[in-house]
Formats: C-alpha cells, sequence, structure tokens
C-alpha cells in the first residue's frame, strides 16, 4: 500500500491476467465485481465514468444488451461511444439475469449497503485480488484496468503508429507520446524492437 499523500503510478493488467481475474471472481461468487473488471477492460473507461453506468445504458427495454451506448466523460466532459462487442454482451446478460436487479435506471455497481462503490473501496478490493489470485501486477488499482485495455489493443494491433492514434483518440490524450508512456511502452522497449530484425 502507498503511504498516504504520496502519488503511485498504477501498473498495466496483462489482458491474460485480466480475463482470469474475471473468471475467478465470477466462480468465487462475485459476480458483480468480475462484471466491473470485464467492463473496465472491454470498454477501458476510467474508473469514474465506470461507476456512472446503468443498467439502462447496457440492457434495453427488453432486456437485451444494447450494440453500444454514450457516456459523457467526467473529467472530459466531452461525449464518447462506446461499442458493446458480442463476448462481453453476453456476459452482461448472464450477469444481469443472475443478479436480478430491481429497476433498469439503477446503477450497476452498488455495493452491499446500496451505494455506488468508491473508488478507494475498489483499490483496496483489486489489491486484495492481486494477492489472493497471484496476479503479477505490482501496483494495482483501477487504472490498471484501463491501462490493460489499452496495452491489449495495441498489442492486437500489430503495434502500429494508427493503432496508438486511435487509442490517443479513445483516451482523449494531447498526443500518442502521452498514449505510449500511459500503456507502458519503454525506450527499453523501443530498443528491444530493433533486436526483431535478423538476416
Amino acid at each position: 500500500m502507498s503511504r498516504k499523500y504520496t502519488h503511485t503510478t498504477s501498473d498495466v493488467l496483462p489482458w491474460n491476467e485480466g480475463m482470469l481475474l474475471i473468471e475467478k471472481l465470477k466462480k468465487d461468487g462475485k459476480d458483480l465485481l468480475s462484471l466491473f473488471v470485464a467492463v473496465s477492460l472491454f470498454f477501458g473507461t476510467r474508473v469514474s465514468d465506470t461507476l456512472s453506468i446503468r443498467w439502462d445504458m447496457l440492457m434495453d427495454e427488453n432486456r437485451c444488451v444494447r450494440k453500444s451506448f454514450e457516456i459523457t466523460e467526467k473529467k472530459t466532459k466531452k461525449h464518447r461511444r462506446i461499442t458493446i462487442n458480442d463476448d462481453l454482451a453476453k456476459y452482461i446478460k448472464s450477469t444481469y439475469e443472475g443478479i436480478k436487479p430491481e429497476n433498469l435506471d439503477d446503477f450497476i455497481f452498488v455495493s452491499q449497503k446500496k451505494s455506488v462503490y468508491s473508488i478507494q473501496r475498489l483499490n483496496v478490493l483489486l489489491k486484495e485480488f492481486r494477492d489472493r489470485y497471484n496476479l503479477s501486477v505490482k501496483n494495482m488499482s483501477c487504472h490498471s484496468l484501463r491501462k490493460g485495455f489499452g496495452a491489449e489493443l495495441y498489442k492486437r494491433g500489430a503495434k502500429s503508429e494508427n493503432m496508438l492514434i486511435q487509442l490517443s483518440m479513445i483516451f482523449n490524450h494531447s498526443s500518442t507520446a502521452i498514449t505510449r508512456r500511459y500503456i507502458g511502452i519503454t525506450d527499453q522497449h523501443i530498443a528491444e524492437t530493433y533486436e526483431l530484425l535478423t538476416f
């Protein structure tokens, strides 16, 4: 745990460990927290925006998962359209059916005390889950999930400049240099890229 009044940079949660965390939380009966990790990893939203999501943003009146939805980011005040891919849609649907919330206009990520989780509480829980499930990420927080989203998309986009530009737009970063640092691309990673070439 970091000392009070100090700043610790969150590390990237590797995608495979994120998927493992989702699975382990589900298996342990923590469906809502499992969904929180899934939504955070698949949407790449800031935690404040994730916590503002209601069921009716993800589900229509027929209790079917929507194809997409819009949020207004709390930090930037910018509108962002988020597409829900088919894999995540199935997970949202099964979690919804398991939880059976009373109203569609309820916030999703509500604790047993019937209030929306605080960021501080989620950070404490994520550190506990890191230790319980032996995850390799050192500095674990809600921000690790957003960074995991970016790092995985960059990897799946063949580490291309085009993907970096798209991520920069998604994250509303002012430059791709900020995005590079954000998802953990260091000078060491760049140097190692040159080692990939052979005769």
